[in-house]
């Protein structure tokens, strides 16, 4: 493959920013011999633009610095630069375009014991990609057999990509049984979000969300409608929460950076009706963002 030559990933007008330079499309960033690609030390976060903003773009790039540094690198700039190249990156596109905005830290060379990262050879990619932010739409959600790892078992205080096989792992069987998505727990029986996202149920007028304990991120977008709904006189708790309280849930919504709220219409074989609090939420983020409001 030459380098301009494109693969297909999210979107397909793709640029990438490299060793001091944007390229369009796909260019290959990582060798045959890198860390990376045979020991699977790549961080990531995902930030998105739309209607003109890129919001929360700083608190991304930020963790993206800090998920490089929890896998032992060493990133070769700090967040205030990769928040300029991402801005640079986003100045190429239309302002009304619809953008995801990936950068990637990794590890070329390995430490002398083989298998930590070399903390000093730490790259850095951003990859920016024309993608549609969707509707609000509802999903249907079910439980997955599989589970979040625990931060001793798992480096799962980090963005990590090799966490990701076991999330796509959760979309695969859920898919196979006519869901969209699904619950994850952790070791102690507690829903610690979704195979893409963080969630969050409604019952009795109070919004609830899983505890951070170390098993999932705390996601930027989850913090943030927490504080638009609290702001907003919602009463918003972070508890432990099983299997039964989303099965007796008024309503279930999403939060995640590709899509931001999403609504469920199903769980497991309980019809749903996308609830009120979901698409204030959505409302109250757009405002907040200073995007212009959907139709």
């Amino acid at each position: 493959m030459t380098e301009g030559e494109t693969r297909m990933t999210i979107g397909t007008d793709i640029r990438t920013w490299f060793e001091g330079e944007w390229h369009d499309g796909n260019p290959p960033i990582l060798g045959a011999a890198d860390h990376a690609t045979w020991l699977g030390s790549l961080i990531f976060d995902g930030a998105r633009a739309f209607g003109g903003v890129a919001p929360d773009l700083d608190r991304h790039c930020a963790r993206t610095v800090a998920s490089a540094r929890a896998m032992g690198m060493e990133p070769p700039m700090d967040a205030d630069g990769v928040l300029a190249i991402a801005k640079e990156g986003i100045a190429l596109y239309p302002e009304d375009a619809e953008l995801y905005i990936r950068p990637m830290m990794w590890a070329r060379d390995s430490a002398a014991n083989l298998i930590s990262p070399a903390a000093e050879s730490c790259a850095f990619a951003l990859c920016i990609e024309a993608m549609p932010l969707p509707p609000m739409g509802a999903i249907a959600l079910t439980v997955s057999p599989f589970r979040r790892p625990r931060p001793d078992t798992a480096l799962t205080e980090a963005k990590a990509a090799c966490l990701y096989p076991n999330n796509g792992r959760m979309l695969t069987e859920a898919r196979s049984r006519g869901f969209d998505n699904a619950l994850s727990l952790d070791d102690w029986d507690h829903v610690a979000e979704t195979a893409t996202s963080n969630v969050f149920l409604v019952r009795d007028g109070v919004v609830r969300t899983p505890r951070p304990n170390g098993t999932f991120l705390n996601g930027i977008t989850r913090q943030r409608v927490m504080v638009l709904l609290a702001e907003d006189g919602m009463t918003v708790e972070e508890a432990s929460l099983t299997t039964a309280d989303f099965a007796n849930a008024d309503e279930i919504f999403l939060t995640g950076n590709a899509a931001k709220v999403t609504a469920v219409k199903r769980f497991e074989d309980r019809e749903m009706q996308p609830g009120p609090v979901a698409k204030r939420a959505r409302e109250l983020y757009w405002h907040w963002a200073g995007a212009p409001a959907e139709a």
